[in-house]
């Protein structure tokens, strides 16, 4: 549960318009920095005779950073709103997407030749079919639903409908073969994507 509301806490950072506004330093930077990163740990790994699979786990460990911690630094600094600023931001967003990515490849490894090839393209293709159902066809009923919610005025039954569809979400890509992490990333970038949008027409 703790990772699941950690994965649910850092989805509430996403909405699919952020990303595509920050996408040079998410998609640039973030993903030459992860990419380094891993590839780097995996032919160390190789050459010690340990294997890539252990390396692609090691590397992904080694590239990741807490966006918690550099946020807050960057915040104090007062260096959010420099070009800087935004490129780290961008770096640790993409660092964030690339925990899913990793919670998702890192499973089928222990399957080897064609298995193993077969089980990363099922699970390429599941999360695909699951992202696609959740953060496209699910915000329309996500909006509709939390403006229910809203008109209530009572922060208990707002705060139960959070853990509601985290819960719900992440029991969802369970039942579909993935993590419970996922969901509850899928059900922050959900719920960040509706208030985004609220934010956007006001």
């Amino acid at each position: 549960f703790g990772i699941v509301f950690l994965m649910f806490s850092i989805g509430l950072e996403f909405s699919l318009p952020q990303l595509k506004s920050m996408r040079r330093a998410v998609f640039g930077l973030g993903l030459a920095q992860v990419s380094i990163t891993t590839a780097g740990a995996m032919i160390a790994m190789h050459l010690l005779g340990h294997g890539w699979p252990a390396g692609f786990a090691l590397g992904g460990a080694l590239a990741m950073s807490s966006t918690a911690i550099v946020s807050k630094m960057l915040a104090e600094r007062m260096e959010l709103a420099t070009p800087h600023g935004r490129d780290v931001m961008g770096v640790l967003l993409f660092q964030d997407l690339a925990v899913v990515f990793f919670l998702i490849v890192l499973p089928p490894l222990e399957a080897t030749g064609s298995e193993l090839a077969t089980a990363l393209a099922l699970g390429a293709l599941k999360a695909l079919a699951v992202l696609a159902v959740i953060l496209y066809a699910g915000q329309r009923p996500m909006r509709a639903w939390f403006h229910i919610v809203a008109r209530q005025k009572s922060s208990e039954l707002f705060m139960l409908n959070l853990l509601l569809v985290t819960l719900g979400l992440a029991a969802l890509t369970e039942l579909a073969g993935l993590s419970l992490a996922l969901g509850a990333f899928l059900a922050g970038m959900l719920i960040a994507s509706v208030y985004f949008d609220e934010d956007s027409a006001d």
